[in-house]
């Protein structure tokens, strides 16, 4: 027999979980978000008639045509507050052709590496600071709702919906997540009518599918108000709308691909509703080149097409775009930090153009 201390001594054991996660970090729950940033009742009916009219609008009850405009991404909320005011009353001007509602995207997929947004890097530095960014962000929207004006936005993250969906008009789902079972599973449930862009390369299906997957109900795991761990189940979303934004194929908003567009929907059950979106590679990502695709595709529609229920347009106070810095002394005021962007004065002509033409 051996002693004891001859026997072979036992290796403590291996780690196997966290080994590449630097922190957690704990967020505030969303239902104690919604009661330090309650909507009110300014809000609320802005909110409610909003949604109410781009359904009607995707229904084909309401004959205008909607218009999401906006920055490319929000990085300054003060600018985006401009822009709204500006936003806002030239709305009013078109309002009888035009529904407007203003693009006020605050996550952005990255096909590599870049600047998240202003929900995952509020400071544009690479501090993350993600309890900052979604209290910003939920501010501005109620802000800009209270003034009178809807606001769409892109959920790229799962958990962000449960923070401020309750404040958006049209939810958007990207062309890089367009084919995530996980997206299509959270655009089931989401409270407003929600667009699928195209996927990059061009293809349409992926987005037909993804409207039709997003129609039927699901159960998922995600976070409850108190930000619990559960089991979501959905009633699945009717609201669907197909968005062309192009791919690496070209652009996709000419009269052939638009009647491959609405096949595709006719046989796959669907509305033949779509939302042209003039930026992207619809525009070859030359902002330059929106106003062109913004004409051609206008003259489809006073021709007759009325399966372009909508177009989107890139814009900012000012033209262009400029990099990314933590030095917000050193940022232009109201240029975009992400793609390039039409400055108002081409936003403004270019939406009274259209008022004029439409019908």
């Amino acid at each position: 027999m051996h002693p004891i201390s001859t026997l072979p001594q036992c290796a403590p054991p291996q780690s196997t979980s966290n080994l590449r996660i630097v922190r957690l970090e704990p967020l505030v729950p969303p239902a104690r978000l919604a009661a330090l940033l309650p909507i009110d009742t300014a809000a609320t009916d802005t909110i409610v008639a909003g949604r109410q009219a781009v359904e009607r609008v995707l229904s084909g009850d309401d004959p205008r045509l909607l218009v999401v405009i906006g920055p490319c991404s929000i990085h300054d909320p003060d600018a985006a507050r401009d822009y709204a005011a500006k936003l806002l009353e030239l709305s009013h001007k078109v309002a009888d052709r035009l529904l407007v509602v203003m693009r006020v995207y605050f996550e952005k997929p990255r096909t590599t590496v870049g600047w998240k947004g202003l929900i995952n890097d509020p400071h544009l530095d690479g501090s993350f600071d993600v309890a900052t960014g979604l209290r910003l962000a939920r501010g501005l929207l109620i802000e800009i709702a209270q003034l009178g004006l809807s606001t769409a936005t892109e959920f790229l993250e799962p958990i962000t919906p449960q923070y401020i969906a309750d404040t958006i008009v049209l939810g958007a789902i990207g062309a890089r997540t367009t084919e995530s079972p996980t997206h299509r599973q959270m655009a089931s449930g989401l409270s407003m009518p929600v667009g699928f862009k195209n996927s990059t390369d061009g293809s349409l299906q992926a987005a037909v599918d993804a409207m039709q997957a997003a129609r039927t109900p699901h159960s998922f795991l995600g976070i409850d108000n108190e930000g619990g761990t559960c089991v979501v189940s959905t009633t699945g979303n009717p609201w669907g709308v197909l968005m062309l934004r192009g791919g690496r194929s070209g652009s996709n908003y000419s009269p052939d691909i638009l009647h491959e567009a609405r096949q595709l929907l006719e046989k796959a059950g669907l509305p033949t509703r779509m939302i042209v979106d003039c930026s992207h590679a619809n525009s070859g990502k030359d902002h330059t080149r929106q106003s062109i695709v913004w004409r051609d595709v206008l003259a489809q529609r006073v021709l007759g097409d009325r399966s372009i229920v909508g177009m989107m347009l890139e814009s900012n106070i000012h033209a262009g775009s400029q990099p990314v810095q933590s030095d917000r002394s050193k940022l232009a005021y109201g240029v975009s930090v992400t793609d390039g962007c039409i400055g108002w004065d081409e936003t403004e002509s270019l939406m009274i153009e259209a008022h004029s033409q439409l019908k």
